[in-house]
């Protein structure tokens, strides 16, 4: 698929698409004319990028752990260091503080919806 298309199903700017190839988070193929050809398993590719930017983690350990993302989960780091596994750490606690806080919103929304509804 081209470009836009991925960043239509994505909604990922291309801009971002671009940006993802030269960080090596994503590799499409190249066609004769030059355009980018983007595989079909890059839709799900982006869109655990764009979480795992979300959540606040760089780009440098995003493309560490993109392998481990894939089914089956093969996890093989030659080069974990005690930095990488101190900012994985950190993150992970992160966003679970997040979850908590997005489930607490969304339990507070969904009860004021059934509120909302009785009353109509």
């Amino acid at each position: 698929m081209r470009i836009g298309e991925l960043a239509r199903l994505t909604e990922t700017s291309a801009r971002s698409l671009r940006y993802y190839e030269r960080e090596g988070l994503i590799t499409p193929r190249r066609q004769d004319n030059g355009y980018r050809d983007y595989d079909d398993y890059l839709v799900d590719r982006v869109l655990q990028i764009r979480g795992l930017l979300d959540a606040g983690l760089p780009t440098r350990i995003i493309r560490q752990i993109l392998p481990c993302l894939d089914a089956p989960r093969t996890i093989h780091f030659t080069d974990a260091t005690p930095e990488m596994i101190a900012t994985l750490e950190c993150e992970g606690e992160k966003m679970a503080r997040r979850i908590d806080c997005l489930t607490r919103n969304r339990d507070a929304i969904n009860e004021y919806l059934a509120v909302v509804k009785s009353l109509a």
